[in-house]
């Protein structure tokens, strides 16, 4: 009797198994950790436009049980910023969330997108029903950091920083009082596990210095040399090859009458344009780090110039690294980040 059929067979049932686990890696890659990550958001909110829609992006990751916003904190000095996040906040279901303010802070220049949608009425109710009026009236950022950390578990908080460093970097020097017996630095040791930075620039030729670095030099030395957990930072290289679509803010977000971050976006700049999803990807990679949308360096330091532009030294024991990204890479990061800014609001569907 041949043994074809037996080694054709044998073929076969082994190409499904391979198959079998492929399909099961995938399965793997896009299932939600099994518990949600516990995310403190720290924002120059009011600044760029993509601050509020990173914050969309936290809001629809929530919905989907794979992370928990536990506070937000304001690096921009502007009145309107916080209000503008409780908005947002509320908008998804979750004005309950405690937002700090930065006092004597940066940029207290007004901004394009935030005040306009704070006080927009429809007849005499506010369009996007909020709380918080000014953020003179919101805790200051610290106090309210060391809180949320101090009701944390253990290595648990995965602290997001995508404005300026100054609320980081005050955090650190912070000392013990109410909330907590530690340091700022100790509190930030035992309570988190990582922080997911848009600062400064590491794989582009035209190196330049970088907005979020620049604005408060200081903070971001700081933080780079004295942080105590591993950091990982998304460059401005990053966000720039990645850009959100003007076609999706006309389509996407038409499942409601007025929606602030359509709002937002077309008060930013004159509509039709394309805008740089910087501080987006850090939100994306602190949340799901393991799905593959980025590569990452090797372990290594950073430091600030004396012309304020970031430098990366490897070491085998730095506890920084930046982000990468291949164009198959920036084509499947576009997308999650187009399907999650305009996902409904769970309280909506």
């Amino acid at each position: 009797m041949s043994c074809q059929p037996i080694v054709v067979g044998m073929i076969l049932i082994g190409a499904m198994l391979v198959a079998s686990a492929g399909r099961s890696s995938a399965m793997a890659q896009e299932t939600p950790p099994a518990a949600p990550v516990s995310l403190i958001f720290d924002t120059d909110m009011g600044n760029d436009i993509d601050d509020a829609f990173a914050l969309g992006v936290i809001h629809a990751l929530a919905d989907r049980g794979e992370c928990r916003l536990l506070a937000v904190t304001v690096s921009k000095d502007y009145e309107f910023s916080a209000p503008f996040v409780d908005l947002v906040n509320t908008f998804y279901g979750r004005g309950e969330i405690p937002i700090g303010v930065v006092r004597g802070g940066k940029t207290p220049e007004e901004s394009r997108y935030v005040r306009l949608p704070v006080e927009a009425k429809n007849g005499s109710q506010l369009r996007y029903p909020h709380d918080l009026r000014s953020g003179r009236d919101a805790p200051e950022a610290v106090d309210l950091l060391r809180k949320t950390l101090a009701h944390a578990q253990d290595q648990e908080v995965v602290l997001v920083v995508v404005g300026f460093s100054t609320n980081a970097a005050n955090l650190l020097e912070s000392p013990a009082d109410e909330h907590s017996p530690l340091s700022g630095r100790e509190l930030v040791a035992r309570k988190c596990r990582l922080l997911s930075m848009m600062a400064g620039m590491f794989t582009t030729e035209d190196r330049h210095k970088e907005y979020n670095v620049y604005e408060d030099v200081e903070a971001a030395r700081r933080v780079f040399a004295d942080w105590p957990t591993p950091i990982v930072v998304s460059g401005f290289e990053i966000g720039r090859e990645i850009k959100f679509p003007a076609t999706s803010i006309e389509r996407d977000f038409a499942y409601v009458p007025h929606h602030p971050l359509a709002e937002a976006y077309r008060l930013y700049l004159k509509m039709p344009y394309d805008r740089e999803t910087w501080d987006l990807t850090s939100v994306l990679y602190a949340v799901r780090p393991a799905q593959g949308y980025f590569g990452l360096s090797a372990p290594g330091t950073i430091t600030v110039d004396d012309q304020h532009v970031t430098r990366f030294a490897p070491s085998d024991d730095g506890r920084h690294r930046y982000l990468t990204a291949e164009p198959v890479q920036r084509a499947r990061v576009k997308e999650a980040l187009i399907l999650l800014a305009s996902q409904p609001p769970r309280s909506s569907e």
